[in-house]
């Protein structure tokens, strides 16, 4: 399937553009006929491949893009308009043609859903979906504010996370890169010196030079292996065996696990409360956010909540039987489920977590700190009076 972007005229004789995907030129006749649409000019779209490495489209764009869009909706401005004011206010240029598209297919006869299913690389199908249950329901401006607190609620959530990440990462890379350059530098002028001396040295001294020698003779391999290692990782995460035993064992890392767990929680209730709020069905909520989860873990649970809902069964009991939900999320969903305000309980338990996920963060970040500190001192420090206990040893002989 390719892009071809057409000029042609309406049934009432008005010049339209836009794009569309099929197969070959004939196909598009075809597509545009079913509008009542008479072709004029089709070529195939010219793809700007360095676009999208250079500006890529973030979630804060496409959040603040529906937070504009909801705010020109509500006050009762055509949607192609409201497109067409964003193509001009969008800075990336890459989004701006995508609203460009998005317009050109809405003017051509498609839903502004099916116009967002286009673009799967920025429109998920949560997105896609929440927004066809607002022009169903006449309520699209108060669907895309709900997307667009969902999205700026996911996008604090993460950054928190990435945020807690930040700095232990920044020191643990410093330590090895100490490390290496005291192993491939400093060392061995103290190795040389020591061996000059001679005589039988400490054996903290002889590990340490030990160490180093073998660092600067495997250094090539030691990368190659490191590279070949995380290269395994990734192809096996790729899998859905692989998938799904990593993100298990993320589930059960200590300390790291009760972050991971809270987190999808947080994202799980986030996500099903916004959808069945904005009107889609429980079967299709649970089956969206299955594929929005984060987690193959979670997702498999989910998946196979909805066969079993589909069977008759309530919603509480197959979420118990996926192991990562606590015992009260699960009464929760329950007295919900019997209330008849599963949304709003969802709600309440996402704020909840959303809270845990905070605190869990702040514990996280307050036990990795001082641990990377007092690894990075141990070592460093270690190596350093190993290199310098012969040293004392040549000073006692003097005396």
């Amino acid at each position: 399937m390719a892009r071809f972007v057409y000029v042609g005229v309406s049934a009432n004789g008005q010049q339209v553009k836009g794009e569309v995907q099929a197969a070959n030129k004939n196909e598009v006749i075809s597509l545009l006929r079913k509008k009542k649409v008479r072709a004029v000019s089709i070529k195939p779209k010219q793809l700007a491949l360095s676009i999208p490495l250079f500006s890529p489209i973030k979630l804060q764009d496409v959040s603040r893009f529906t937070r504009q869009l909801a705010a020109m909706a509500s006050a009762g401005l055509p949607l192609v308009q409201c497109l067409d004011i964003l193509v001009s206010q969008t800075d990336k240029k890459v989004f701006s043609q995508k609203i460009q598209q998005i317009s050109s297919d809405i003017q051509v006869g498609s839903t502004l859903a099916d116009a967002l299913s286009k673009h799967p690389e920025v429109f998920n199908a949560l997105y896609c979906n929440m927004v066809s249950a607002g022009e169903a329901s006449g309520n699209l401006d108060g669907v895309l504010n709900r997307i667009a607190d969902y999205q700026e609620k996911s996008e604090k959530l993460l950054r928190k996370i990435k945020g807690a990440m930040t700095y232990p990462a920044i020191v643990a890379t410093i330590a090895l890169c100490l490390v290496a350059v005291m192993l491939t530098f400093i060392i061995p002028t103290f190795a040389q010196m020591f061996s000059d001396l001679g005589g039988t040295l400490p054996l903290p001294t002889r590990i340490v030079m030990g160490l180093s020698t073998f660092f600067r003779h495997f250094l090539p391999y030691l990368i190659i292996g490191g590279i070949g290692a995380a290269m395994g990782v990734v192809a096996y995460y790729r899998t859905d065996t692989g998938r799904f035993n990593i993100d298990y064992f993320k589930l059960h890392i200590p300390i790291y696990g009760d972050l991971e767990r809270k987190s999808a929680i947080s994202r799980f209730s986030q996500t099903l409360s916004t959808l069945l709020t904005s009107g889609v069905t429980i079967l299709d909520a649970l089956s969206i956010t299955a594929k929005t989860a984060g987690n193959r873990v979670l997702e498999k649970g989910l998946l196979r909540t909805v066969e079993r809902i589909s069977g008759g069964m309530t919603i509480a009991e197959p979420l118990k039987e996926t192991g990562v939900f606590p015992p009260m999320v699960i009464q929760m969903i329950a007295v919900g489920e019997k209330t008849g305000d599963l949304s709003g309980m969802l709600s309440k338990v996402s704020e909840f977590y959303t809270e845990e996920v905070d605190a869990a963060v702040d514990a996280l970040t307050s036990i990795i700190e001082p641990i990377l500190i007092i690894v990075m001192g141990v070592v460093c420090g270690g190596m350093l009076i190993a290199m310098y206990l012969p040293m004392f040893s040549l000073i006692g002989a003097i005396q």
